[in-house]
């Protein structure tokens, strides 16, 4: 098989645009990589699949892709919503820090039923204090919620997880086999994606990304979340180009309409932890007996072998799990742990699992075997640590107003700019067909 197993050379791609996201790590060198292995994979389809003779050429503008890695939406004459739970956020244990990860309301009370006590950030404060950090993590962890002390990068690469994780593939291929396309009369050289379908089973915020650049090709997505779900302050940036629905999963109807959807899906993607969707009735050869010709895509946080393979995990407790935000403290002479300036894993990772599933379109295009692609937050982190710094000019903060294409997105919320595409493959156009909407708003069909 013949399918992207780590990032390109920087040499498969034009390079325009200067700048660097300032950080310990090569967050724009990631930023820029990323964005390019898509292209480069795409490119390789339309080749394969014929609608283009040769392999186009791939540029990548570096200021836009590190730009991305942000927030691409900026709204006009309204605000979006913080994206963060008042508790959230770094503390000090006993021992050192640990971060809570308290967004849903689940997983904050899971940490205050740990700590026992109100849900303030003085009250909390005073009950991190009294456990050491690893000690607390296990507990919140055990309860259902999610947290992560902060370790050194000598630490996670000790820890059997961090061992795993470092010995695993920037992306692992299972499963081979062969697949038969459907023919899809709608793609064209300028929307080589068009009439491509996509399930889209991810949340915040990797998982999203994929489906999001996918859809920039022409690609057809389904999204698919819980009666009620939200992720304030996100959904306008990454529900991009999508139609969103709501599934109860729990339920026989909900559960025999999404078995109806997949078998006319191209594409699955989903960031279900190992077994999870087994225990919903949906394993691997249940889905492969009701969609055999599709592509699958998946991601968790922790890696998929080692002790943590089934813990819960975002790009912020990844970070303090895997050594980023200490490395950070200490590189800005801080006293707190420093995160990366944006969550440079979760795009990474989202922009690799988008050239994973157009690897994996390229091969069956050309008759040979795909596989199923398996990705993690932390196996990304692993690629972020070991890549060089190259980047000069000036450091990339925010965007200014030349970097947003000209016409107004007419969102759900409100009127708003989006970001300029980072990526261009000649005679191939980058947009959405459809502007970001809220959760739960279309039906649950193609």
């Amino acid at each position: 098989m013949s399918l992207l197993t780590d990032l390109p050379a920087w040499s498969q791609f034009k390079l325009t645009g200067s700048g660097q996201r300032p950080s310990a790590f090569a967050v724009s060198e990631l930023a820029t990589l990323s964005i390019a292995a898509v292209g480069l994979e795409l490119a390789a389809y339309m080749q394969a699949s014929g609608l283009v003779p040769e392999v186009p050429e791939t540029r990548v503008d570096h200021r836009l892709a590190s730009l991305w890695f942000g927030w691409s939406f900026r709204p006009q004459g309204w605000e979006m919503p913080n994206a963060w739970d008042a508790v959230a956020g770094d503390y000090q244990s006993a021992d050192g820090w640990i971060k809570l990860h308290t967004n849903l309301p689940h997983h904050k009370a899971a940490a205050l039923r740990v700590l026992d006590c109100a849900p303030t950030r003085d009250d909390v404060a005073k009950a991190v204090r009294r456990w050491n950090g690893s000690e607390l993590e296990g507990a919140i962890v055990g309860e259902g919620g999610v947290a992560a002390a902060m370790r050194s990068r000598q630490e996670w690469t000790a820890h059997p997880q961090g061992k795993t994780v470092a010995d695993a593939p920037l992306i692992t291929w299972t499963n081979p086999r062969h697949i038969q396309l459907r023919p899809n009369p709608l793609a064209t050289a300028a929307r080589p994606l068009a009439g491509l379908r996509i399930l889209d089973l991810t949340r915040v915020l990797a998982g999203p990304v994929s489906t999001r650049t996918l859809a920039g090709f022409g690609a057809q997505v389904l999204r698919v979340d819980p009666p009620g779900w939200d992720e304030p302050g996100v959904i306008p940036d990454i529900s991009l180009g999508k139609r969103c629905t709501y599934l109860d999963l729990k339920t026989e109807t909900g559960l025999h309409t999404l078995k109806s959807l997949l078998p006319q899906a191209d594409i699955l993607v989903h960031g279900y932890r190992p077994g999870a969707l087994a225990a919903l009735g949906l394993g691997r050869r249940i889905r492969a007996e009701l969609a055999p010709d599709q592509v699958e895509i998946t991601l968790d946080a922790y890696g998929w072998t080692g002790p943590w393979a089934k813990r819960r995990g975002f790009d912020s407790l990844v970070q303090m799990s895997a050594g980023i935000a200490e490395t950070g403290r200490h590189w800005a002479g801080a006293d707190k742990p420093t995160p990366l300036p944006v969550q440079a894993l979760d795009h990474a990772t989202g922009y690799l699992m988008a050239a994973a599933a157009l690897s994996a379109l390229k091969n069956a295009a050309q008759g040979t075997p795909i596989a199923d692609a398996h990705l993690s937050l932390a196996r990304t982190a692993e690629s972020l640590a070991g890549l060089e710094k190259t980047s000069d000019g000036p450091d990339i903060t925010g965007a200014e107003d030349t970097d947003y294409a000209a016409q107004i997105e007419a969102s759900g919320w409100g009127p708003g700019f989006r970001l300029r595409p980072a990526l261009e493959l000649p005679g191939t156009q980058m947009r959405w067909d459809l502007p970001a909407g809220p959760l739960g708003t279309s039906p649950a069909h193609w």
